[in-house]
């Protein structure tokens, strides 16, 4: 199973937290994200959103259809997001809108075997593949990590 963690982009500040939508450059970077990542996804792949508006949001920047999931929302855990994606072993891909610190839990607890503090930095992207079911097949690993910044110059 290949899993996309997708963090929200750049948001104003304010309350309540929930609420907070994308700033200017956060529009900017969640549209050349979600147009690069529609040419990228693998056919059959499920999209999964937190709540909040500045999630919404840059999901919407890639034009699917998407869920909305409780188990993404700032104040999850890694294991509630996990099951709802069905990692390691749903048939599909999935891309998971969320949130720091969470998103970087799930990539470490994934390819390093515990959560730890790793960050993804706002509106990128860290693409993850999944081990293979067989014994001795080869484990997980990064197969992308890219920002907003690069990814318009990538074709």
């Amino acid at each position: 199973m290949e899993l996309i963690l997708w963090r929200h982009a750049e948001a104003e500040a304010g309350e309540p937290d929930a609420q907070r939508a994308l700033s200017a450059k956060g529009i900017r970077h969640a549209a050349r994200m979600g147009a690069w990542l529609d040419r990228q996804l693998p056919e059959g792949c499920r999209i999964f959103v937190s709540p909040t508006v500045r999630c919404i949001q840059t999901a919407d920047a890639l034009g699917r259809r998407y869920t909305i999931h409780e188990a993404l929302g700032p104040d999850s855990t890694v294991e509630a997001m996990l099951d709802a994606c069905g990692w390691p072993h749903h048939r599909f891909p999935a891309l998971l809108v969320g949130h720091q610190p969470r998103l970087g839990e799930t990539a470490s607890t994934i390819l390093a075997g515990a959560a730890q503090p790793w960050k993804i930095r706002k509106g990128n992207v860290l693409w993850i593949r999944g081990a293979e079911p067989e014994p001795g097949g080869d484990p997980a690993f990064i197969k992308l990590a890219v920002g907003p910044e690069l990814v318009g110059k990538l074709r």
